[in-house]
């Protein structure tokens, strides 16, 4: 992700500490939330994130309240806190809704179908899933950004897969693993700057000692998805021929149309605000639509021609709500429907309700309670690498935020690295490794909800083939374990 107005309101943040609460009151709202949402998810199943999750999160974050209220916590306090991480996310959230309206004008303009289109006829089941993983590599990398690389080629990869009928959860996790790997080593990147900054480390020492261990990561991860990709059993292969019909029956398909997203990722690496990009990868969708897909454009108000009038009702509907244009074959029916703004909400009410968790989770002390906690555990250098890799765990579980999980494990173990002797880039390495690629393997997180809402797969689904995610904590652990290229300060005198 990349926002620097973000980077620096977190950077900047004051960590709130508590000396009235103990390890075990700070615990007790992690305990209820996460049975809470355990059940809750058997009961309800995929369903739990439309609304009764929200609402959990709600209740967990009055359970930290009443923690805090018996620890002398003010009511104002534990409010202020909650407004700084809504905030926080006021970006995000907009990003969110934009791309629910880039979605809406990229579908009725035919971009996204003429992706699949041409993508079908390039990437075989055989290599697609590892392509996915170097594509949305190459994309985040040039853009810093694995929120935008999801909502630009990581839809249309999602859309191609499902039209040669790989997993969802595949594909997502192959296109995920894609984009936090580019994520984490481009210095556009927010997350890659606040590390350092958190570790009082230099930004390109950073990245380049962040490559011992991620490349070796997306290695393995590319190995695993070549290998399943030479096991893959598909359905959509044999369809192609048809499908391609299809396509071409419901939209005009034209090179041309690769215009508009060649603009979006250009505006991107030119370093223009996320926000204003894909407003402008909008209204260009908006346009091209008109040109090319004009029956289209009429046709999502019944009207019989195109006239100013049903061009603007059609816009706007793409926009702002469901849209689906038909198709003869119903294997195209999901790939040709878009949510727009409207489909948006709910990924944005869960991330609000989550930073209500979070923001009373910080305000009455509990985030630097645990943090404090796990750093005393710490007797080893192993032990340091490895309470900070779960400080950056737990606190994407419970302040559901990928920042926080930078900030404020960087603020706790800065010194504790400085006084074993271990060069900050130690530290900033394992920031990214275990806080910036977990955030989106948690539904909850602020990251796990924008992916998911914007892939339309759940993070369930996907969690397991998310390999460069999951692994990259691992690796560093490994790395820390057997004392591979640990950076000293001072070099030990033999």
């Amino acid at each position: 992700m990349s926002n620097q107005n973000t980077n620096e309101h977190r950077e900047n943040e004051n960590i709130v500490e508590n000396s009235e609460l103990n390890i075990w009151e700070a615990l007790i709202p992690v305990f209820v939330l996460v049975g809470m949402l355990a059940y809750n998810v058997f009961v309800f199943g995929d369903d739990a994130l439309s609304g009764s999750n929200q609402f959990i999160l709600l209740l967990g974050g009055a359970v930290a309240a009443i923690v805090g209220f018996l620890n002398k916590v003010s009511y104002t306090q534990m409010l202020d806190e909650v407004a700084e991480n809504v905030k926080s996310t006021t970006g995000a959230l907009l990003i969110l809704l934009m791309v629910g309206a880039l979605a809406g004008t990229w579908l009725i303009s035919g971009i996204i179908p003429a992706m699949i289109y041409y993508g079908l006829q390039i990437l075989n089941p055989t290599i697609f899933l590892a392509a996915c993983v170097i594509i949305c590599a190459i994309i985040s990398i040039a853009t810093g950004s694995s929120w935008t690389t999801s909502a630009t080629v990581g839809i249309a990869l999602i859309g191609i897969g499902e039209a040669l009928g790989i997993s969802l959860g595949m594909t997502a996790g192959a296109v995920l693993s894609g984009a936090y790997f580019g994520d984490k080593l481009s210095p556009l990147s927010d997350t890659t700057n606040l590390a350092p900054a958190m570790a009082g480390g230099e930004l390109f020492s950073h990245i380049k000692y962040m490559t011992i261990t991620t490349i070796p990561t997306i290695i393995v991860t590319l190995v695993f998805f070549i290998i399943v990709g030479l096991n893959l059993e598909t359905s959509g292969s044999a369809d192609t021929d048809n499908i391609l019909a299809s396509i071409e029956s419901s939209f005009y398909i034209s090179g041309w149309l690769f215009i508009v997203p060649a603009v979006v990722i250009l505006l991107i690496v030119k370093k223009t605000p996320p926000l204003a990009a894909l407003l402008i990868g909008t209204l260009l969708g908006a346009i091209f639509a008109i040109i090319f897909q004009p029956g289209i454009v009429a046709g999502i108000t019944n009207a019989n021609e195109l006239t100013f009038e049903s061009g603007y009702k059609g816009i706007m509907k793409a926009i702002t709500v469901e849209t689906t244009v038909p198709s003869d074959n119903k294997a195209l029916s999901d790939l040709f429907s878009a949510k727009g703004m409207a489909g948006m909400l709910g990924t944005i009410w869960l991330i609000v309700c989550a930073m209500v968790f979070g923001g009373i989770m910080d305000g009455i002390g509990a985030l630097s309670r645990i943090s404090a906690v796990l750093l005393s555990m710490a007797k080893s250098t192993f032990g340091l690498f490895a309470s900070t890799v779960a400080s950056c765990l737990a606190l994407n579980v419970t302040a559901s935020d990928q920042y926080l999980a930078i900030v404020v494990p960087g603020k706790m173990f800065s010194k504790a690295y400085k006084d074993r002797g271990l060069a900050p880039e130690n530290l900033s390495r394992t920031l990214e490794d275990s806080g910036t690629v977990t955030s989106v393997l948690i539904p909850w997180n602020t990251c796990g909800a924008y992916h998911s809402g914007v892939l339309g797969v759940g993070v369930g689904e996907y969690f397991m083939y998310a390999v460069f995610n999951w692994l990259s904590p691992i690796m560093t652990l490994i790395f820390a374990a057997f004392n591979i290229k640990i950076r000293q300060l001072v070099k030990k005198v033999a």
